[in-house]
């Protein structure tokens, strides 16, 4: 064979490989994992016999397939626009039939909507993913990917993945302010219910340490007294409710405290802060400044701020959803989504702590 023919076959292997690279995006992109509730569920509540779902419409109106998927959202939700950044397809609900084989290497996500740090939260929901069942599937998940790409492969991925947790609103939300003298605020004063619930979550994040997580995106709470269901049933002027303001800036600081303390422990940058109150409140305090309408009424509801009862093919449904902070009476939409996780990829260390996303994986990449 003549060497321009030679050169011309290495040159079709390497294009071929290209290709082959490009067509397995998941094989290259590092895995991500989510945890949590409804601001994070990617369906796996399609699954169970729960009142906690959105899979039906309008949700999904916005999305790729314009149908609902189980994402609380119009369209996309935080770990979808987050595993763009990533270069990867969106994470599977681990319940879904179509998590098996190459789609194990994407990750998974675990998240469950209604749940909360503490096992007694959403109850009301009946059939959940707590937290504990939440790191059993993790378990199940890993021992899957053994038998896939062997142990030494599998704790390797682990050890490289990006996780994103998000917990701790329902713990008030479905919890402590669910009905006047829940059994938990009989049980605790506001101050010491934020200690308690802090406490028990370091033991989840503790837990994720052990599993083989290095990478730990951790959300604190969003304004909860702003979202339309709470100005809703709490408000009287359109005022965020004071009592779960005062809730979430407890609850905030003593988890950044919290996550200070577990770098300590176990290295810089193992968790990291998202400061999901700052970069909602920055929503709700002007929403103009981005191009939003409101961020007091949901686009999908009935009642004072469509912020009463479930998003259905009955509610009222805004024209143009991108003028909307929220979706539905608790949940943002795609386009805040999108802000959302902009500030967790590039934000300032008053958004995210103690370096953000982009950092972090440019970080990483060295170390590959």
């Amino acid at each position: 064979m003549s060497r321009s023919g030679s050169a011309s076959l290495s040159l079709l292997a390497a294009v071929l490989l290209a290709v082959g690279m490009l067509a397995r995006p998941s094989e290259c992109a590092r895995a991500f994992f989510v945890f949590g509730d409804s601001l994070v569920d990617n369906g796996n509540n399609n699954y169970l016999t729960t009142t906690a779902r959105a899979d039906s419409p309008p949700y999904g109106i916005d999305y790729p397939t314009h149908r609902p998927t189980g994402r609380f959202s119009n369209g996309k939700n935080i770990p979808d626009i987050i595993s763009e950044h990533l270069g990867a397809e969106p994470t599977l609900p681990y319940l879904s039939p179509e998590l098996r084989g190459q789609k194990l290497l994407v990750g998974a996500n675990f998240a469950s909507a209604g749940v909360g740090i503490l096992n007694d939260t959403g109850f009301q929901f009946v059939d959940i993913i707590r937290m504990s069942r939440q790191l059993q599937y993790f378990g199940e998940y890993q021992g899957k990917l053994r038998a896939l790409v062997g142990a030494a492969r599998a704790r390797q991925m682990v050890r490289r993945s990006l996780v994103l947790i998000t917990l701790g609103g329902n713990d008030f939300v479905n919890n402590y302010y669910l009905v006047p003298f829940s059994l938990r605020s009989r049980q605790f004063s506001l101050p010491d219910y934020v200690r308690y619930i802090v406490s028990e979550y370091k033991k989840i994040l503790i837990r994720l340490y052990a599993m083989g997580c290095r990478r730990v995106l951790v959300t604190g709470t969003g304004p909860l007294g702003c979202a339309p269901a709470i100005l809703a049933q709490r408000s009287r002027n359109g005022e965020c409710a004071a009592e779960l303001m005062r809730a979430a800036s407890l609850f905030n600081p003593q988890l950044a405290r919290a996550l200070d303390q577990l770098n300590a422990r176990f290295g810089a940058g193992t968790f990291i802060a998202a400061n999901a109150f700052r970069v909602h409140f920055d929503f709700v305090s002007d929403p103009a400044a981005f191009g939003f309408a409101t961020a007091k009424e949901a686009c999908c509801g009935q009642g004072p701020h469509n912020g009463l009862g479930l998003c259905t093919a009955a509610s009222n449904l805004c024209a143009d959803r991108s003028k909307y902070v929220f979706w539905d009476p608790y949940h943002p939409t795609e386009r805040a989504n999108r802000f959302i996780v902009s500030q967790f990829m590039s934000g300032s260390l008053d958004y995210v702590s103690p370096m953000n996303l982009s950092t972090v994986l440019q970080m990483d990449a060295t170390l590959d």
